[in-house]
């Protein structure tokens, strides 16, 4: 199946190195995916009688949605590609969704937006640990 991040990807002029052109691609759309996620959920938090029980859940929601969304920009450039700052920004991602996924899971049973924000948190940490780990 095709994507955009797949096509631009291909379409890139210059040889991209050893880097494993699908679980990169795997990685940028889960970022961009975990951002969305993150972004609706906060806004759906505000939009709770409670929210201020919501609070670190807001708080971590924007954290996530704004690293993921800087994650997936660096990956998007290759031009003087550095391995040290992809690990960093792969290891603060992965960092942040994990305690993004932690928090909205603890109110996943009241509060759906928080489950299904859970769920794309854990698909990106996962997405950046595999990418980390083929960096070798």
């Amino acid at each position: 199946m095709s994507s955009t991040v797949k096509d631009m990807l291909a379409t890139y002029p210059a040889d991209l190195g050893d880097i494993d052109q699908a679980k990169l691609t795997a990685c940028i759309e889960a970022c961009i995916a975990c951002a969305q996620a993150c972004t609706a959920c906060a806004d759906a938090c505000l939009s709770e009688g409670m929210v201020g029980d919501l609070t670190k859940c807001i708080r971590t929601d924007m954290d996530c949605a704004d690293i993921c969304t800087a994650t997936a920009s660096v990956l998007s450039r290759h031009t003087g590609y550095d391995a040290n700052i992809t690990r960093a920004m792969l290891q603060a991602c992965a960092m942040v969704c994990k305690a993004c996924g932690d928090e909205c899971a603890s109110h996943a049973g009241m509060h759906e937006h928080c489950r299904v924000c859970a769920e794309a948190c854990r698909s990106c940490e996962s997405a950046c640990n595999e990418l980390i780990e083929s960096l070798g």
